[in-house]
């Protein structure tokens, strides 16, 4: 795997714990091989290198950008602002709000990866075939990304080496 895969869970797990800490809400879309054309659209274009600084940023109530899911395609940020397909499944736990349905929604029609922050209750989730999961601590963001986006084969076998023996 390469430095720039790396760094941009790296920098994901910075901004999401970032944002859960200080209660502002965050939707992190990272495009796969699916592509995310039809939603890039209804967004504003970034296309810039991706930073904690510049993707904590666009999540700043302040921002004009905060609203919608920001999308990361390979290491940069490609668009802010973005609208989602809310997800129609209805057995969805009503604590979930539109955020959460956005990516449940995408995550329906894509193979992307996204990560949600929710404002009320700091819960960081990670969200992936239309499942939604909660995640404890940015430790275990960080080895789940790693699980979904490094390939096994790079990650060290010591085993491997063992029988090697």
């Amino acid at each position: 795997y390469d430095d720039a895969l790396q760094n941009t869970i790296q920098v994901i797990v910075a901004s999401a714990r970032y944002l859960s800490r200080r209660r502002i809400g965050g939707l992190i879309v990272i495009e796969r091989e699916t592509g995310l054309r039809d939603y890039v659209g209804s967004g504003h274009r970034i296309d810039a290198r991706l930073t904690t600084e510049l993707l904590v940023s666009l999540f700043l109530p302040s921002s004009p950008l905060h609203d919608g899911g920001v999308i990361i395609h390979n290491d940069r940020i490609h668009t802010s602002g973005c609208l989602l397909p809310l997800t129609k499944n209805p057995y969805i736990n009503k604590r979930y709000g539109t955020r959460h349905r956005a990516a449940i929604g995408l995550s329906e029609e894509t193979d992307a990866v996204i990560v949600v922050i929710s404002e009320e209750t700091q819960e960081i989730s990670l969200i992936q075939h239309g499942s939604i999961t909660t995640i404890s601590d940015e430790t275990i963001l960080l080895n789940k990304l790693e699980e979904i986006f490094i390939p096994r084969e790079s990650q060290p076998q010591l085993w491997k080496n063992w029988f090697a023996k």
